[in-house]
């Protein structure tokens, strides 16, 4: 049974759940956790979901794999709902690890999945924005993005704790949850602006609830080294779990040409690989050691577990995966030389150790340096008008106040709002979403300039500084945010406060009139600081 009675609550029809095997492994030094990757495809009844269940049974039955994680419209294309699949994975005594993402739901549909997901006894989720959407019946979806990582664990946490809100009479608590949810993070971006953004957004999605941290997938050993010692450096204690995934020719290809976002493969990766293609097995047993040989140094360097993937993967292949990983464990670091894969003038956080070929312990200088992406007038001309008319307490920022109080209701309100919008349309972009990010970001808009509108940093999926949805024609907002606060030593910025959803209440009203009578979230940000330090724009 799935599900037992409580002992413990005489005459209450309440039921308990059995033990998260996943959570207890990952939060027990002396264990080290497999989850295993598996992809519903579409449809309902095909092979491909016959195949997961097979995989699943077999999973389940062999006691190798702690979690069978699930992955959501990969490629951003449709596919059978991965909570569909856990609920029949439950049923089979293996936990499901459903991949949770923000891109086709908005925050109601967010919350009534998760309802779902507790009824069913999912419990261990993977948060992540997702793969922008790309195909669907009759042509392109539209991507939804109402939520974004850090804030779906938000709510997750309090639902963890019995979610609140208000009633008709009162204040209603709903029963804890049970969730142990998790996030992403790359270590393997090329430039110094993608990877701070990465670290920045790492550091708000535990402090929202990330109860683990699974990396994205690279094959540079110094890299794998890097976010393990930066977590432990600023205090991130939390589990981290490696990616391994098993490179054939064919994905290795999309991967070095950023077809598969987030996903690095370098152009000696890719040499090496199809060198192996000539090998009697076409490169197997070589994909299969590769493998082994990660989940090694992974667990030699002090990960907590690893989480396998790769396409038309036996059962058999991933226990082989760790029977040779666990055998080569005591000598993991002879293996670093196998992932010396480093991206071209790619970035590191800190110093290498010439003696091991991964990390020092001591960060890299980073330089000041002039804005890179460009618009530093426009930034500088935007702070002016903020210190100039937004900071409370100085300047012209009472006069805006008074005016915004006497607008507001009046026959002028109407063209007040609408000189507004053509001024920051002009300067912004702006799409009048009335809760101005802006101040998130460095004078930069991440409800029209972020196709995923990410409020508390980047996605994964940008490549050399571009962005996931046009690579080669839109520079990341994150990377042009973090160069201009760079130049300017006010990068940390971006790790600070996070930024709440947009409150669409306020939409397509003045932004103005909601700043300076308190409605948005930038004045409850802002209120009481008048320090040009502490604020970026609004």
């Amino acid at each position: 049974m799935r599900f037992q009675r409580s002992a413990t609550d005489k005459g209450k029809n309440e039921l308990t759940m059995p033990d998260n095997r996943f959570k207890e492994a990952l939060l027990n030094p002396a264990v080290f956790p497999v989850t295993w990757e598996l992809v519903p495809g579409r449809g309902a009844r095909e092979a491909a979901q016959e195949k997961v269940m097979t995989l699943a049974g077999q999973a389940a039955s062999g006691g190798m794999i702690h979690a069978l994680t699930l992955t959501d419209n990969p490629g951003g294309t449709p596919a059978m709902s991965a909570d569909f699949m856990g609920s029949e994975i439950v049923r089979l005594g293996i936990e499901p690890l459903v991949h949770f993402t923000c891109k086709d739901k908005n925050r109601n549909a967010i919350e009534s999945q998760l309802y779902a997901l507790e009824r069913a006894g999912i419990r261990n989720l993977l948060v992540m924005s997702g793969d922008y959407p790309v195909s669907g019946h009759q042509g392109r979806p539209a991507p939804v993005f109402d939520l974004d990582p850090v804030h779906v664990l938000q709510l997750i946490s309090e639902m963890n704790r019995g979610l609140e809100y208000p009633g008709s009479k009162e204040v209603i608590r709903h029963h804890p949850c049970d969730f142990f949810a998790g996030a992403v993070v790359s270590p393997f971006k090329a430039t110094e602006a993608e990877q701070m953004a990465q670290y920045y957004k790492l550091k708000k999605k535990i402090a929202a609830g990330a109860q683990f941290i699974v990396t994205q997938l690279g094959y540079d050993a110094r890299k794998f080294h890097e976010v393990l010692l930066f977590m432990k450096q600023k205090g991130f204690n939390v589990p981290l779990v490696g990616n391994i995934y098993i490179l054939p020719y064919g994905a290795a290809k999309m991967m070095n040409r950023n077809e598969l976002p987030g996903s690095v493969v370098t152009d000696k990766l890719l040499t090496d690989i199809d060198r192996e293609r000539s090998d009697p097995d076409k490169g197997v047993q070589a994909r299969i050691l590769r493998a082994a040989r990660l989940y090694a140094i992974l667990k030699g360097m002090g990960y907590s577990g690893v989480h396998i993937g790769g396409h038309n993967i036996k059962y058999e292949q991933v226990t082989e995966i760790i029977r040779q990983g666990e055998a080569l464990a005591t000598q993991w670091t002879s293996l670093i030389r196998h992932f010396d894969y480093p991206l071209p003038d790619g970035f590191y956080y800190y110093e290498r150790d010439p003696e091991t070929g991964l990390n020092l312990d001591k960060p890299a200088e980073r330089r000041r340096r002039t804005c890179e992406s460009g618009g530093e007038g426009a930034y500088l001309f935007a702070r002016f008008m903020h210190r100039l008319l937004y900071e409370p307490g100085k300047n012209l920022y009472g006069a805006m106040k008074t005016v915004c109080g006497k607008v507001q209701g009046s026959s002028m309100e109407g063209i007040f709002h609408r000189l507004e919008h053509l001024v920051k349309v002009a300067l912004f972009d702006c799409r009048d979403c009335g809760d101005c990010a802006l101040i998130d970001a460095a004078y930069l808009c991440p409800m029209s300039q972020c196709p995923k509108n990410q409020r508390n940093g980047a996605c994964g999926g940008s490549f050399q500084g571009w962005c996931e949805v046009y690579p080669g024609k839109r520079r990341c907002i994150y990377v042009r945010a973090y160069d201009r606060l760079q130049s300017h030593g006010r990068e940390g910025q971006l790790e600070e406060d996070i930024a709440p959803p947009c409150n669409w209440d306020l939409y397509q009203t003045s932004s103005w009139i909601n700043y300076y009578l308190g409605k948005d979230h930038a004045s409850k940000k802002l209120g009481g600081k008048s320090s040009g330090n502490q604020a970026t724009g609004t």
